[in-house]
């Protein structure tokens, strides 16, 4: 029997750091919007049986249109508003998953060149560890530093990764993690606990081992405009 797989699309950001009028998400990439791209290959996978993408409140019309004009969408079951924080918008992702679901996929719409081959290791490990995560090796030694600025430590190049999405784990455990960090989270802000990536929160509120996957140094995210210059070569290239 087939395992249901469901994409959760973030794509509810302000992308404030990109400047402008227009949201990073929306920003016209050879002729699409960037979300389109990482849409398109949830769209056609054969892992991925079902999408949820979050949008800016007010704009889930305005999305809808969008993937409709590129062809895209019949996998897509809700296109809702996200929250105020990339992990209110996960949370009620998972939350608006009220059909068959065994593996949610995670994906930042901000990385455009996620591809099937990705998907599929994901797949394969998230069956096997019930979480997983996109990553590379870091190519740069990694410092720690202290609160006045100066290097606290430096770990072992060997066990540095760069984490990325998607961040892949089985529906119940991550739907009870994320349950546990809205019911929590004003405790953990307090605690000075700032909720990064998915795994931190299965890591923090299961303690499940989450395991990594190496995925591709151009699954890259665009947070700047020189981001954008970068994604546009990748992609004249390809």
């Amino acid at each position: 029997m087939k395992e249901h797989c469901t994409a959760v699309l973030l794509a509810a950001g302000q992308g404030l750091r990109m400047g402008g009028d227009t949201r990073k998400q929306y920003l016209d990439l050879e002729g699409r919007p960037l979300f389109t791209y990482a849409l398109e290959a949830m769209d056609r996978s054969e892992v991925i049986t079902d999408i949820v993408i979050t949008a800016p409140a007010g704009d889930e019309s305005f999305c809808e249109e969008m993937v409709r004009a590129c062809g895209l969408g019949n996998k897509v079951r809700r296109i809702i508003a996200g929250g105020s924080e990339r992990c209110f918008s996960v949370h009620i992702g998972l939350q608006a998953v009220d059909w068959p679901c065994d593996y949610a996929f995670i994906h930042d719409a901000a990385r455009p060149f996620i591809d099937e081959a990705i998907i599929r290791r994901l797949y394969e490990e998230v069956r096997a560890h019930n979480a997983c995560v996109a990553g590379v090796p870091s190519k740069d030694t990694v410092k720690i530093a202290d609160s006045e600025g100066f290097v606290k430590n430096t770990p072992n190049r060997k066990d540095v990764w760069i984490v990325q999405t998607p961040q892949v784990f089985a529906f119940k455990l991550i739907k009870e993690a994320y349950e546990k960090m809205a019911a929590s989270y004003d405790d953990l802000c307090a605690r000075g606990v700032i909720i990064t990536d998915d795994a931190m929160v299965v890591e923090f509120m299961t303690g499940a081992r989450v395991k990594l996957v190496e995925a591709s140094y151009s699954n890259i995210k665009v947070t700047t405009p020189e981001d954008m210059v970068t994604v546009l070569s990748y992609l004249r290239k390809k």
